[in-house]
């Protein structure tokens, strides 16, 4: 997924972390089953076998309902799927989330689901055949070798079609900026940037 629409570009200079090719992932929360097949039966289970068929939708109703007895069961199951698939290495807080009232799990979710609803409010390819409107902007597009979220072909991909960014490849890594090789490489990007403006 991108992270940086081109309408949010700051004026100079930006970090790229885990861009798809088109604007889109092409993760999904069902293709992850095949590597994570535990983590996706308990994510699918938390809704009723009827609306197994289309997750996202059955998860967004849930997300957007007000009662809290109903949307952060889902927040947390949500929360739970993409920490577990986010990372390489299991995190050792990853089983004990619970339903404990955190607002960031709920926030979260609310605004991926609403995203992917909404198919990232970008048509296919959109991003790719924009990328001319950033092309004089430099980037770091820093990127976890095994990224099951926004699998490296979708850096490799951005970084062909934008040639004047740079690509960190982080070789012990997934996909979450709290893995210490992401969130190293992102400082160094951002400290690299930063000597830019001077």
């Amino acid at each position: 997924m991108a992270s940086a629409g081109l309408n949010d570009v700051p004026d100079l200079y930006f970090v790229a972390f885990s861009s798809a090719p088109g604007g889109r992932s092409i993760g999904s929360f069902t293709a992850w089953a095949i590597f994570f097949p535990e983590a996706w039966r308990q994510f699918a289970g938390t809704l009723p076998e009827s609306e197994r068929g289309d997750l996202l939708s059955g998860y967004y109703r849930r997300l957007i309902d007000r009662d809290p007895d109903i949307h952060m069961p889902a927040a947390f199951a949500w929360s739970r799927y993409e920490t577990v698939c986010s990372n390489l290495i299991p995190r050792p807080d990853e089983t004990s989330m619970n339903t404990a009232g955190d607002a960031s799990a709920l926030a979260l979710a609310r605004i991926e689901a609403h995203y992917f609803v909404n198919n990232v409010f970008l048509d296919d390819g959109e991003l790719l055949r924009s990328i001319g409107a950033v092309r004089e902007i430099p980037a770091i597009v820093v990127q976890g070798r095994y990224d099951m979220v926004c699998p490296i072909v979708t850096a490799d991909t951005l970084v062909r079609a934008w040639p004047e960014a740079k690509q960190v490849t982080v070789p012990d890594a997934g996909h979450s900026a709290m893995e210490p090789g992401i969130r190293a490489a992102l400082v160094r990007a951002t400290e690299a940037m930063k000597s830019r403006t001077g």
